[in-house]
Formats: structure tokens, C-alpha cells, sequence
């Protein structure tokens, strides 16, 4: 039974809320633990394992991608070795420039500002201090996409460089490491739906079983995957 002078619905509606009231609390400590796991590894990353080498490899890779020229850069050669898939070629280098594009009005909106770490300054420079999310990591995760539907042998070395690069981010001390995992997840969007490039991963995979689908068939048969897929259907 309800507490004398509280109606049913009243207590029911007291009940309901106590979660209500908690969940900002446990929203806070998440978002508290978070923010120190993006701040630990920013730090991890900008004041360790910075030998000169090294230190002038990670700067020359983020210069390479700045405006997205390296990923152009790939498409453009691309374009001019292989003319049978020219127009291709092209879309996928401009996947990267665009990417940059959608990046930018995300981070107008969003607002984040640059991290400063004291005594550890930023070792390279950009065009605004908006950090959320990084342009490298877009637009290098959605040109390695892109390029990779063109030529998939080429995908696990395109993937590689785009993930060296979204790695310089915070090395550099240019963007917290979450700037870098949501720069890469909308760059793996934008790669991955990017028209006139060619098939869809997944529909790369789609046409892989038909093709190894059709093989088992044909062998079953004695007759070639070839011939069997282009023999004629019965009227």
C-alpha cells in the first residue's frame, strides 16, 4: 500500500525517477575516467619515445598528409598508370579532400580546442585550433578506403600508412587520442560509401562468395568456374 498522503500514481512516479536522478552522477564519473584515459595517453604519447629520427619521420608523415596531398597524391598516380580505371582512380584521391570538407564544418560545430601539454608544446603547426575530430585522421582513413576499393591488393599497405598517420596525432601532441578514434570512424564512413569508386566492401565480399560459389559448382561438374559462368541458361 502506499504511504498515507501519497496517491498510487504519485509513487509510482517517485520510483521512476530515483534512476532518473542518478544517471547525471554516473554519467559524470564515466566521462571523468575517460577524459583522464584521453589525457594519459595524449601525455604517453608526446613526452615518450621521441629519438630525432623518429621524431622527423612522424613530422614529414604529417606534412605529407596535410590537405589530404598524400591521399591525392596516390590517386593522381593511380590515375595516370592505370587508365582502364582512370575515373576511379580520380574519385577515390578526391575522397580525401572531401573527407577534409565534412571534417572541418564538424569541428566548426563541436568547438573543441587543441590540447597544451606545459613544457611539451605542440611539434607541428595547423590552420585553426579545432581539434574535434582530427582532418589527418578522416581524411587519411577515407582515402585508404577509398584507393583500397580501387586496388584491394594495395588495402593492407594504404591501411597501414593511414593508421601510422592517425598515430602522429598524438605523438605530435596535435589531438587527443579521441579526436583521432572519431576522425577515423568518420573517415571509415565517408571512404566506405564514397560513389564512383567501385564496390562497397561489403559487396566486395558478396560477389567473393558468388565467384567461389560458382568454382564449387563448376568442379562438381568437371567443367571450368569460367565456362560454367559464362554458359548460356537454358530457354
Amino acid at each position: 500500500m502506499p504511504a498515507a498522503g501519497v496517491s498510487y500514481p504519485g509513487a509510482v512516479l517517485n520510483v521512476l525517477r530515483r534512476p532518473v536522478r542518478q544517471r547525471p552522477g554516473r554519467r559524470r564519473r564515466v566521462l571523468t575516467a575517460l577524459g583522464r584515459v584521453d589525457q594519459g595517453v595524449l601525455h604517453l604519447l608526446r613526452k615518450r619515445g621521441h629519438p630525432a629520427p623518429l621524431e622527423a619521420a612522424v613530422k614529414a608523415l604529417a606534412t605529407a598528409g596535410e590537405h589530404s596531398a598524400l591521399w591525392a597524391a596516390i590517386g593522381a598516380a593511380g590515375a595516370f598508370a592505370d587508365s582502364g580505371r582512370r575515373s576511379r582512380w580520380i574519385a577515390a584521391g578526391a575522397t580525401g579532400p572531401i573527407a577534409t570538407g565534412i571534417n572541418f564544418a564538424i569541428k566548426v560545430a563541436v568547438g573543441r580546442q587543441r590540447p597544451l601539454i606545459e613544457e611539451h608544446p605542440r611539434l607541428g603547426r595547423a590552420p585553426t585550433e579545432l581539434s574535434f575530430p582530427s582532418a589527418h585522421a578522416t581524411s587519411s582513413v577515407a582515402g585508404a578506403i577509398a584507393l583500397g576499393r580501387v586496388e584491394p591488393r594495395l588495402r593492407p599497405a594504404l591501411l597501414a600508412l593511414a593508421a601510422a598517420m592517425c598515430l602522429s596525432r598524438p605523438y605530435l601532441g596535435m589531438h587527443y587520442p579521441s579526436d583521432v578514434l572519431a576522425g577515423a570512424a568518420l573517415g571509415g564512413l565517408i571512404g566506405s560509401l564514397m560513389p564512383g569508386v567501385g564496390a562497397r566492401p561489403d559487396e566486395e565480399r558478396l560477389i567473393d562468395l558468388a565467384i567461389g560459389a560458382n568454382g564449387r559448382g563448376a568442379s562438381a561438374v568437371g567443367e571450368p568456374p569460367i565456362a560454367a559462368a559464362g554458359r548460356p541458361r537454358p530457354a
